[in-house]
């Protein structure tokens, strides 16, 4: 497929753009995924042109032929990533050139236009631009970018889309989870799986989510705020949590984290996590880790803290795991390497550290 596309944005600024006041109350608690920006970037790819018409837009409602190809076929994928609020004001972003990297791959599994990646940089660097005034203060939250391409060609025939859109929005986040929730509690699904070798396990894509919906009713409905699923093979091995990477820190100070093998997705901040504990000098390993043997190492004391990773959670202690056949504590408090490892990732985050490995880049 052809990668062409005209370079600039066009920039059409929101006429009606709430007040600075209106904005700063709806950014004093914003929740998660509720308080969007004023606007979107958008882009628009057609077979033999190439990506083109890119804009800069208010935020609007699509439209969207009934037969577009991603209302019957499901061709679109997502990433997710954050501009934060650096010491001296200056939005940045964390490791932007990884999720270009990851949305390129996912559209690669899913048969879709890749988007080269410095159109998907420029895009989200043009958008927080217009919109740095939606960042929370730290002390409060981020800014959430979502960028998404859907397949929009009209056409009901089984086959990749020839038009698809690429498209930018953001919202304002506070914490994903409530800081008075403390450690959370998962539900261990040992039904339903979210997916299998050969899959679309490792691709940002929608499906895998909604694949996992069941799963997260059975977790509400079971008092737990998140679910983890195993193997699709032998319902054994820890895999994924709904929308997280998980990982284990044992009584001698290791980490242990399921390899990524095609069924779990490659998060960032996974990535940079296990980068971290290299640096603290902790032992990592990427391996399988049975359930019943993460039950039993939770009872012996072997296992000391349990935590989910995201963007969106960035680190989040796991105190209990649940099942139809029982509960297993963990901890009811934050363990210490959980709490230094979050620390010493949000701190380079919002440019309160040293960045050894160049991770953060600076909007402008």
């Amino acid at each position: 497929m052809s990668t062409k596309r005209e370079t600039a944005f066009k920039i059409t600024p929101k006429a009606d753009a709430i007040s600075a006041t209106e904005r700063a109350a709806l950014l004093e608690n914003p929740g998660f995924g509720r308080v969007f920006s004023d606007h979107m970037a958008v882009v628009t790819y057609t077979e033999g042109k190439g990506w083109h018409s890119a804009e800069i837009l208010p935020r609007q409602p699509l439209l969207l032929d009934p037969a577009a190809s991603v209302l019957h076929y499901a061709q679109e994928i997502f990433e997710g990533m954050k501009a934060y609020r650096a010491p001296n004001g200056q939005p940045q972003f964390f490791r932007p050139d990884a999720n270009a990297r990851r949305f390129r791959k996912s559209a690669e599994r899913m048969a879709m236009a890749q988007v080269p990646e410095e159109l998907f940089l420029d895009a989200v660097n043009q958008l927080v631009k217009i919109d740095a005034g939606w960042i929370p203060d730290p002390e409060v939250g981020t800014l959430y970018l979502r960028p998404f391409m859907i397949a929009t060609e009209t056409a009901l025939g089984v086959k990749p889309s020839s038009e698809y859109k690429f498209i930018v929005i953001a919202c304002a986040a506070g914490e994903y989870f409530s800081k008075d929730a403390g450690p959370v509690t998962v539900w261990v699904e040992e039904r339903t799986v979210r997916a299998s070798r050969g899959g679309t396990g490792e691709a940002k894509c929608g499906g895998n989510y909604a694949a996992s919906l069941t799963a997260q009713q059975e977790a509400k409905a079971n008092g737990c705020h998140q679910v983890l699923f195993l193997d699709a093979n032998e319902r054994k091995w820890i895999e994924e949590m709904g929308g997280m990477n998980v990982m284990a820190v044992m009584d001698d100070g290791s980490l242990i984290t399921p390899p990524l093998g095609g069924t779990i997705l490659p998060g960032i901040t996974r990535d940079s996590l296990l980068t971290l504990a290299r640096d603290k000098g902790l032992s990592v390993r990427e391996e399988p880790y049975a359930i019943e043997q993460l039950y039993a190492d939770a009872a012996s004391g072997h296992l000391r803290e349990l935590f989910a990773c995201g963007t969106a959670a960035v680190v989040t202690p796991i105190g209990t795991l649940k099942s139809a056949e029982g509960t297993h504590q963990i901890s009811n408090q934050t363990g210490k390497v959980t709490a230094e490892l979050r620390k010493a990732l949000c701190d380079i985050q919002f440019g309160r550290a040293p960045d050894p490995h160049n991770w953060v880049h600076t909007v402008g």
